[in-house]
């Protein structure tokens, strides 16, 4: 079972942002639609009264776990920050709940990568400063993700210099200070090896965005395998390597920074802050040009073709 420091917070529907019964249609156009999958699906909605474009996530209650989403609602309500979705409503009817947020039109940020061709270390590291600094933020405000991976970060328009945005906190959780989190939750090439023993912290996030910065770099992930399982395993184990084939252009401190974000022991592993003040993030802007290697871009391509 799950440590639930939730559990001491009384969730009530009314603190939300905005808490509204009734017809979502009075106030919002539905458009097209977005993505599907397990947890719903997401359409493209058009505010009436102000001719905004907002994402609305639509969720059949027959199929929810109330308490959870409820949870899911309230942190969201909670977390104000320029690289964190923001949410503007919640609607209750006879048959759906509907999250309204903002809407990125910038899609996914390996998408973007991928259709670009080329890439920049310094591209790198303006994107993963954005990841971690909301990171830190919400390690700040006592909430853990759980489940940052590149499907979670999309951007927020398409640019030279994207701003990125964090979603889906379904998984995410208050935590407590020292008080450890044993239920697993994440996907497996992100998920951090404490979490799949059952005693873990929010450094987890950490984990998973050194998974994250080291597949921007070489488009492959530290730990791989043919299944679910097998990738499972190769993260217990936690050893990686830097292949001198993609690796070799990558500046140290790029490759330092990773080390710190996969250091196995958590209590050894870099905080948020720790990572924000890293030399890699101080001295980017110092950063040559100097693109990813095509070989690297190439394994984005396929990884992302693969597994995605």
């Amino acid at each position: 079972m799950d440590s639930k420091p939730s559990k001491q917070i009384v969730i009530n529907k009314s603190n939300f942002i905005s808490y509204k019964t009734g017809s979502i249609t009075k106030e919002y156009t539905f458009g097209k639609s977005l993505g599907s999958g397990s947890f719903g699906t997401v359409r493209l909605a058009t505010h009436k009264l102000t001719g905004q474009t907002r994402a609305v996530k639509i969720l059949k209650k027959s199929e929810q776990d109330e308490e959870k989403l409820f949870l899911e609602v309230d942190i969201l309500s909670k977390l104000s920050h320029p690289n964190i979705m923001l949410i503007y409503e919640f609607f209750d009817d006879n048959t759906n709940f509907y999250i309204v947020s903002e809407f990125c039109s910038g899609g996914e940020l390996f998408d973007t990568i991928s259709e670009k061709g080329i890439f920049t270390e310094k591209e790198a590291a303006s994107i993963m400063k954005q990841i971690i600094s909301a990171v830190c933020y919400s390690h700040t405000n006592n909430i853990v993700h759980r489940d940052l991976k590149p499907e979670n970060i999309l951007l927020e328009e398409k640019s030279n210099d994207p701003i990125i945005k964090i979603i889906d906190w379904g998984g995410a959780r208050y935590f407590i200070k020292n008080k450890k989190m044993t239920k697993v939750s994440g996907t497996p090439y992100y998920i951090a090896p404490e979490v799949l023993n059952e005693i873990y912290d929010e450094k987890c996030d950490i984990w998973s965005c050194g998974v994250i910065l080291y597949i921007l770099l070489c488009g492959y992930p530290p730990f791989n395998g043919e299944t679910d399982t097998d990738i499972m395993k190769a993260v217990k184990k936690g050893s990686f390597e830097f292949p001198a084939e993609e690796w070799s252009t990558v500046s140290k401190n790029a490759k330092d920074l990773v080390a710190k974000m996969l250091t196995y022991d958590p209590k050894n592993r870099y905080t948020a802050i720790q990572c924000l003040s890293h030399d890699w993030f101080k001295k980017y802007h110092e950063l040559h040009d100097q693109h990813i290697s095509q070989i690297a871009m190439k394994n984005m391509k396929v990884f992302k073709v693969l597994k995605f």
